[in-house]
C-alpha cells in the first residue's frame, strides 16, 4: 500500500522555510550547470556554422589548422581545375585561396589588445560562401588596402566602424563594409584582399594558408577529394568545411565542459548536503507520524518511497527554478580565445531543450542522493518507542 502523494506535498508546504533552502541550493547548481552547457554549445555552434556542406577546405597534409598550412599558387590552380568544383556563370572556378594572420586590435570593453583573425581572400569569396552577405557598405575591391569586418567584430573591437581608417601591419586600411555571416566565427574576423595582406606581411604573393572550394554538390565531394589526394603534384588533405570547424571547436568546448562539470560537482555537494539536512530534519520532526503510518499498515518500503517523493519534489522545484534562472543567458554574447588559432572569438550562449532536460535530471539526481539516507532512516524508526511519545 502506497502513501498518497498529496501527503508528501502537504508535508513539504508545511516545512517550506527548510524546503526553500534546499530548493535554492539545487537551483543555483542547476543554473550554473545549464549555463556552462550553453556556453560550450554556443562556442561549438559558432564554429561549426562557419562551414557549409557544399564547401571543402584544402590544406597542407598533416596541418592541424590553417595557421600551420601552406598552399602555393600552382597548387591552387590544380585545385581549381579538379573535378567537382562548382563554377559561376563566367566559368570561373569557385575557389578562394586564403591567407590567415593575427592582428592586435583593442577590445571595446576594456581597451586591451586582443588577437583578431585577419583573413585575406579571393574576390570570389562571396560566391564560395553565399551565406555571407554585406550588411552595410560594400565589399572590398581587389588590389586595394580595404577591409570588410564581421558584425561581431564591429562591436567587440575599437576602431573598426564603417568608414574608419585602421593601422595594421604598417599599412593604413579603409573599412568599407560590414558583413553578416549568420552568427558564425567569420563574424569575428576582418577580411581583406589576400595579395595585399601578403604584401603587408612581407610574404610571397603566391603563398596561401588554405583553399576553400565550392563543390557542385555533396555527392561530388569524394570525387574531388580522390582527385587531389591521388595527384602526385599535391601533398594536401581535404576536409568538409563543417567537419574542419567542428574539429577546431573541440579543445575549447571540452575545456568549458570539464570546467563546468567541476564547478557544478562542487556546488552539487553543497546542494546534496542541504537536501540531506532538510530531509533528516523532516524525519526527526515527524517520527510520530511515521510510526503512526507504520502502525496502521504502511510498510517500510512505502515510507522510503514517500520520503523519496518529498525529496524529488524539492529537487524538481529546484531544477525548474535553476533552468528558468539560466534562460536569460540564451543569446548573451561573450568572447574567448580559440586555442586552435590563438584568436579572439565572439559567440553567443545557446540554451537548448536538451540542456534544460539535463538540468532537471541533474536536480533529480541530487534529490535521490539527498533523500535516500533519510528515507531509509525513517523506515527503520522503531514503531513502539515512537508511539510512546504520542
Amino acid at each position: 500500500m502506497a502513501i498518497p502523494i498529496s501527503y508528501n506535498v502537504r508535508s513539504v508546504l508545511s516545512r517550506w522555510p527548510a524546503a526553500l533552502v534546499a530548493v535554492v541550493g539545487i537551483a543555483g547548481t542547476v543554473g550554473v550547470f545549464v549555463a556552462m552547457l550553453a556556453m560550450a554549445a554556443g562556442f561549438q555552434a559558432t564554429l561549426v556554422s562557419s562551414g557549409s556542406p557544399e564547401n571543402a577546405l584544402v590544406s597542407r597534409a598533416g596541418a592541424d589548422s590553417e595557421m600551420t598550412s601552406v598552399i602555393d599558387l600552382e597548387q591552387l590552380r590544380i585545385i581549381a581545375d579538379a573535378p567537382g568544383v562548382a563554377r559561376n556563370a563566367q566559368g570561373n572556378a569557385l575557389v578562394s585561396g586564403e591567407v590567415v594572420a593575427i592582428g592586435a586590435f583593442p577590445l571595446a570593453s576594456s581597451g586591451t589588445d586582443a588577437n583578431v583573425q585577419v583573413r585575406g581572400l579571393s574576390p570570389l569569396v562571396l560566391d564560395v560562401r553565399p551565406g555571407v552577405r554585406i550588411a552595410r557598405g560594400r565589399f572590398l575591391q581587389p588590389g586595394l588596402a580595404e577591409m570588410v569586418v564581421g558584425r561581431n567584430a564591429v562591436t567587440t573591437y575599437q576602431g573598426l566602424d564603417l568608414g574608419s581608417r585602421v593601422e595594421f601591419g604598417g599599412r593604413t586600411w579603409s573599412v568599407v563594409g560590414v558583413f553578416d555571416a549568420g552568427g558564425s566565427a567569420f563574424d569575428s574576423e576582418v577580411w581583406c584582399d589576400a595579395i595585399i595582406l601578403n604584401q603587408t606581411l612581407n610574404r610571397p604573393d603566391n603563398i596561401f594558408q588554405s583553399v576553400t572550394a565550392r563543390i557542385e554538390s555533396p555527392d561530388h565531394f569524394d570525387v574531388f577529394t580522390d582527385s587531389l589526394t591521388a595527384d602526385p603534384r599535391l601533398t594536401v588533405q581535404v576536409d568538409g568545411e563543417q567537419a574542419y570547424y567542428a574539429r577546431q571547436s573541440r579543445v575549447v568546448t571540452t575545456m568549458i565542459q570539464v570546467m563546468g562539470f567541476l564547478v557544478a560537482a562542487v556546488m552539487a555537494v553543497g546542494a546534496v548536503f542541504g537536501a540531506l539536512n532538510t530531509m533528516y530534519s523532516a524525519v526527526s520532526a515527524r517520527a510520530r507520524e511515521v510510526a503512526t503510518l507504520r502502525a496502521i499498515g504502511f510498510g517500510g518500503g512505502a515510507v522510503v518511497v514517500s520520503f523519496m517523493m518529498e525529496s524529488l519534489v524539492i529537487a524538481a522545484a529546484g531544477g525548474v527554478l535553476g533552468c528558468l534562472a539560466a534562460l536569460p543567458v540564451n543569446g548573451f554574447t561573450t568572447g574567448t580565445l580559440n586555442w586552435q588559432t590563438f584568436s579572439h572569438l565572439a559567440f553567443s550562449f545557446r540554451v537548448t531543450p536538451g540542456h534544460l532536460t539535463a538540468g532537471v535530471v541533474f536536480a533529480l539526481a541530487m534529490g535521490v542522493l539527498g533523500g535516500l539516507p533519510p528515507a531509509i532512516r525513517a523506515a527503520r524508526l522503531p514503531v513502539a518507542s515512537a508511539l510512546r511519545e504520542l
